[in-house]
């Protein structure tokens, strides 16, 4: 018998607890995905409410009111007025937080004009005594015409009851809690006779917005209700303080506020991390240790892996019959896999210091604190958003623009979004640091690697700061945006938050690399391991020939042989084909192929260079890619491949090369041109080449 389900509808202000509720309902059982058409993004997860009914969760994205502002704002909307959508809500549950219960309840009234059954969830309640606040639930629900559930998502209290209540949710009233209509009798009774079969709330936010839904032509209901923008908006203004009044009203009666009971130190802890001089020292130190520890504490199971996989290749080489599948396993996939899994540790810590910090209310007052180093480069307020997330990944960072609603700005937060070091890089970074820059300490506890990763991270944050400046100049933005941002209260991160933040990331970007690092890795391989030319098909007499006389060992002999057949391989042709253009950086063609390829994903660059230095390889000495790298020698000058001018070229030309296609693909989805992502690719990657040969032109 299949269990019925109910389309349950998350919706709330930002920062009310709305993530933590829908992750107390669905645990894991979650879907990450994108509306469709558009690219916001959409979270859903089931949660079981019965033995014989599930509810089918949607967590809408954040929003103040149905009077949208932005894209985020009108997904909302567009799904609260479509009933034939195919997630259309049965039930609305309204997330509200008991510090700001007033601007909450705007939301949650405006959903009960459009008669929609609607549950509010009134959420951190384990604060109320701290707050010094009391609530009078029965009159709420009385005046409010609606079922609460008072819940404590961090402390995991009333979930349960709030869980009976989407059960039972046609017991629900969909009455509304006041007559919005009467701001102008006349006007909404014309409406209301011209269109007798819709609702009449859903009639006034198509008007008043961009939104086509009802079966009716916007233009046909403008011309019969023709209103200038100013008079809409004078009546939307009329309706949101008729709609603050009743809600006033409610709270008078049904909440009592305390102050002298409050013991809140809220006010203190913000005059000293939003300090002029402190908070941009606090802030400093915090980056510090997050890139400290990022070397640290993932050293131990970064080694731990990477000899797991040699030892996988070298078992695989000796446990399976000899052959070219036994060779594809070896030399192709497990070092490709490899080279992507070793860097796990890394991600998922950086993930979980960016969601502890987001979980803690620290960074909206980051975000706030860094909007006055902003304006001066032309960037909205807003913008700060996108560039710290971007530290994660430039994709979901670039959507998110999309609450920047002057479009020039959001088009510049769009363009300088990629310079910001996202967790792609941090496999690049990682190898090439500790192959160049010294495992020391200064002051005995600051490490010169953490330090060059931190720095790393800093120039990429530096470079979308100078390219907004000088987009803003060429541009010529004639009008601005106001940078509002709210300051939750502070929270001890919730674990089980924080844990499926890290687990979703890091599992998005491991599948969403894996696929093509496996794929990559096979044909690698076999470009690495073929060849048409009689020089590949004839290596070893070759190799006998060139070294009649000498007194070589079998070892050595047999190295001579891959190095051969390896530079007549379809791979080596590739890499001497672009070795020409490549050589004045201080790459030779291994390392070209590995760039090229990277412009797929960038942190394919690893996994390319394990399965090239991988084909062939015998030596258990030298079965991990870092040693590998660290022991290829240059045939011509007889030095180190990845030396310390190499290692810088690199380092710099991966910090502001565009090697990303997804983000290319976002970028001219969220522009709606390729003109844009087009300019991206060739100044990005021709910025990067520029600086990349100065590098390695002043340092070898």
């Amino acid at each position: 018998m299949n269990a019925t389900q109910i389309k349950v509808a998350l919706i709330g202000n930002p920062n009310v607890g709305k993530t933590s509720v829908f992750n107390e309902l669905t645990g894991l059982n979650q879907q990450v995905g994108n509306y469709p058409g558009i690219t916001v993004e959409k979270k859903q997860g089931v949660c079981k409410l019965s033995d014989s009914v599930k509810a089918k969760i949607i967590d809408l994205p954040g929003t103040y009111s149905l009077n949208a502002s932005s894209i985020d704002e009108n997904v909302v909307i567009e799904l609260l007025l479509n009933k034939n959508d195919e997630d259309f809500p049965d039930v609305a549950v309204v997330v509200t937080e008991v510090e700001n219960l007033k601007r909450n309840l705007l939301l949650f009234t405006q959903i009960k004009d459009l008669e929609i059954p609607a549950i509010l969830v009134i959420n951190m309640a384990d604060r109320m005594k701290l707050k010094g606040i009391e609530l009078d639930i029965s009159l709420l629900e009385k005046e409010l015409k609606t079922k609460i559930a008072l819940i404590s998502s961090r402390k995991k209290i009333g979930i349960d009851h709030l869980k009976d209540l989407i059960l039972n949710y046609k017991n629900l009233s969909t009455e509304p809690c006041l007559n919005a209509s009467s701001i102008d009798p006349d006007y909404f009774n014309n409406l209301r006779r011209a269109f007798p079969n819709q609702l009449l709330y859903k009639l006034w936010l198509v008007i008043t917005q961009d939104v086509n839904f009802l079966n009716l032509e916007r233009n046909e209901i403008k011309s019969s209700f023709t209103k200038s923008h100013a008079d809409l908006k004078r009546l939307q203004q009329k309706e949101t303080i008729k709609r603050y009044q009743f809600i006033n009203d409610t709270l008078k009666l049904g909440q009592k506020i305390d102050v002298s009971k409050a013991t809140d130190i809220r006010a203190k802890i913000d005059r000293v991390l939003t300090h002029k001089v402190f908070g941009y020292l606090i802030f400093f130190g915090i980056l510090m240790l997050i890139f400290q520890f990022l070397f640290d504490w993932s050293s131990i199971p970064m080694d731990f892996i990477d000899e797991t996989f040699a030892n996988f290749s070298s078992l695989a080489k000796q446990q399976l019959p000899a052959g070219e599948f036994t060779n594809l396993i070896s030399e192709g996939i497990i070092p490709g896999i490899g080279g992507i899994v070793i860097f796990i540790p890394q991600i998922a810590f950086l993930f979980l210091f960016i969601s502890v910090l987001e979980e803690s209310g620290y960074m909206s007052r980051v975000v706030f604190l860094m909007d006055k180093i902003m304006r001066k480069f032309g960037l909205s307020g807003k913008s700060i958003v996108p560039l710290i997330s971007g530290t994660a990944c430039a994709i979901p960072a670039i959507m998110s623009a999309r609450n920047i609603e002057n479009w020039k700005e959001r088009l510049i937060t769009i363009l300088v979004t990629p310079f910001t070091t996202c967790s792609a890089r941090l496999p690049v970074y990682a190898i090439l640091i500790s192959l160049i820059i010294p495992e020391k300490r200064l002051f005995g506890f600051l490490s010169l690697q953490g330090l060059t990763l931190m720095g790393l991270y800093l120039l990429g944050f530096g470079m979308a700061i100078f390219s907004a400046y000088l987009l803003n100049k060429f541009l010529k933005l004639s009008c601005k945006s106001y940078f509002v941002v709210e300051m939750p209260s502070y929270k001890i991160p919730m674990v089980k938050n924080v844990g499926i933040n890290v687990l979703e990331k890091t599992k998005a970007f491991v599948t969403g690399a894996g696929k093509i690092i496996l794929a990559l890795s096979i044909i690698l391989w076999y470009l690495g391991s073929h060849g048409l030319s009689d020089d590949f098909n004839n290596a070893e007499k070759i190799i006998v020939s060139q070294n009649q006389g000498k007194n070589i060992s079998s070892e050595a002999f047999e190295d001579e042989v891959n190095a051969f057949k390896l530079e007549n391989s379809y791979i080596g042709y590739m890499g001497k084909a672009i070795e020409p253009a490549i050589r004045p950086l201080g790459y030779d063609w291994k390392i070209g192929i590995a760039v090229v390829s990277s412009f797929a994903a960038r942190e394919v660059f690893v996994g390319t260079l394990a399965t090239i230095y991988s084909v062939g390889s015998h030596s258990e000495e030298e079965t991990t890619i870092k040693n590998r790298m660290a022991a290829e020698i240059h045939p011509v000058t007889g030095k180190k491949v990845f030396n310390f001018a190499t290692g810088i070229s690199l380092l710099l030309f991966y910090a502001f090369a565009m090697q990303c296609i997804s983000t290319l693909a976002i970028v001219k989805k969220e522009t709606n041109s390729w003109k844009w992502p087009m300019i991206q690719l060739v100044f990005m990657s021709g910025f990067a080449y520029i600086t990349a040969l100065i590098a390695y032109q002043i340092l070898k």
